[in-house]
């Protein structure tokens, strides 16, 4: 049997030629997607906003926080049964998982990580508010730019330029100042001006500006966000600031920032035209509600149309480098003990329905909100990092099949989860170590594309 012919071998354009071409042709696509979309947010991301009104911030206020929220922590749980009786089905319905918040085998460590994180590190993030917040109820009209800046000075002197370098002041912190709506421009721009130029004359202040994060509230077009820019710019270069020193949040506070008179996704225009200054978008509970006509009663972070306009915010800021916080409840923890109790398990319901759905931060109004926005958190991380783990241990080969067939967009998902629970309290690095193999250098570079575990696999 005679065999087969060898055919002649195809003669085809050389592919090194072709993707030449290919490189050429996409070559400006490439720099513009690296530049619009450099990735997730690196860094620490604080779990919540602490919103307090400049009036009542002193030189104290973050130990006198902590010190309310640890009064009502001892009252109300004084021991891990009270904590996970008090928060027994404050899960999400109808969620994966749904049931208890608190395990009760995991009480005892929520409930000493809790109080040790109410006592050391009870704010992680405070926004001194010069906007809504700062009624000016008692001042005549007359007075109220004097009013003001004196408590920005107050603010300056004897609160922000103590902070530097101590244990007790909160690793991020900024202003809200007034909107660049007509009505309250010029007092928004003399106020964010003002705090500026205090800053800069700050011996430390490299330090005080690490952790600043001023809010722009009630953002309705591309051009605000362009004259905050220049603000920026305009700023650093009469106060002697490095460049890019000072960056700042959008504050989605009105349908017209989600979306534009075309029906485009506003926001994401919003985010781009930030020029990589924007850290955040922040959902604004009951100022967006009350513009969509949403009546009182059931204005919430759970309605239907927050839920839309957190999901567009979402997607507008994947892959942007900006993080995303949902709002507040003005439902308080206040009064008698089961109203307290009541409020704490509304607070903490929100809290775990945000996580889950990966809003990572969301605003607390009152120090008694601290002790839901802890349990909630922890106890929504410790419920996954025991799976976590093993995931990302079977995922490098350290450990056993945990059941998934993980690749490298979920593995960054779960060591980016990890890091999250670390940063917070929720989890000890040995509890990772135990439990994954690896420590929180590894985790983070786990969490950047085209790491050598990627490479390898």
């Amino acid at each position: 049997m005679n065999p087969l012919p060898t055919p002649d071998p195809v003669v085809g354009p050389d592919p090194d030629v072709v993707l030449a071409g290919v490189d050429a042709r996409l070559a400006a696509h490439d720099a513009e997607q690296a530049e619009l979309f450099p990735g997730p947010p690196t860094g620490r991301q604080p779990v919540h906003t602490l919103y307090l009104p400049a009036d009542r911030v002193h030189a104290g206020i973050v130990s006198e926080v902590g010190a309310v929220a640890l009064a009502a922590f001892d009252e109300h749980l004084p021991d891990p049964a009270a904590l996970q009786r008090v928060f027994r089905g404050a899960q999400v319905s109808g969620d994966s998982g749904g049931g208890d918040l608190v395990a009760p085998a995991d009480a005892p460590a929520i409930h000493a990580l809790v109080r040790a994180k109410l006592e050391v590190e009870p704010v992680e993030d405070l926004r001194i508010d010069f906007e809504d917040g700062f009624t000016q109820r008692d001042v005549p009209p007359g007075r109220r730019d004097r009013d003001e800046d004196g408590h920005v000075d107050r603010v300056l002197a004897e609160v922000i330029t103590r902070w530097s370098g101590r244990s007790s002041s909160p690793p991020f912190w900024g202003v809200r100042f007034g909107s660049l709506d007509p009505a309250t421009r010029r007092r928004g721009v003399l106020t964010f001006t003002r705090v500026v130029a205090g800053l800069a004359a700050a011996p430390d202040r490299d330090a005080l500006l690490a952790g600043f994060r001023p809010t722009l509230p009630k953002v309705t077009s591309v051009d605000q966000v362009r004259a905050m820019v220049g603000i920026c710019r305009d700023l650093e270069a009469a106060c002697s600031l490095p460049e890019r020193a000072l960056r700042f949040e959008i504050q989605i506070e009105t349908p017209q920032s989600i979306c534009a008179p075309d029906g485009s996704a506003l926001v994401a225009r919003l985010i781009h035209a930030a020029d990589g200054r924007c850290i955040g978008v922040h959902y604004g509970t009951y100022d967006y509600s009350a513009a969509c006509g949403i009546a009182a009663e059931y204005q919430a972070m759970d309605h239907p149309a927050a839920d839309h306009a957190k999901a567009v915010m979402q997607v507008a800021a994947a892959g942007t480098g900006v993080a995303l916080s949902d709002g507040s409840t003005n439902r308080l923890p206040v009064g008698d003990a089961e109203a307290v109790r009541a409020g704490w398990r509304l607070h903490a319901r929100l809290i775990d329905r945000s996580l889950r759905r990966g809003f990572y931060q969301g605003w607390d109004l009152h120090p008694a909100q601290l002790v839901s926005r802890y349990v909630a958190t922890y106890a929504f991380y410790r419920r996954s990092v025991p799976a976590a783990c093993a995931r990302i241990a079977a995922y490098l080969g350290t450990g056993p099949d945990a059941g998934y067939l993980d690749e490298p967009a979920t593995a960054r998902a779960l060591a980016d989860f990890c890091v999250r629970a670390l940063d917070c309290g929720a989890v000890t690095a040995d509890e990772i170590t135990t439990r994954a193999g690896v420590d929180r250098a590894d985790l983070a570079a786990l969490t950047r594309p085209g790491t050598d575990h990627e490479e390898s696999r």
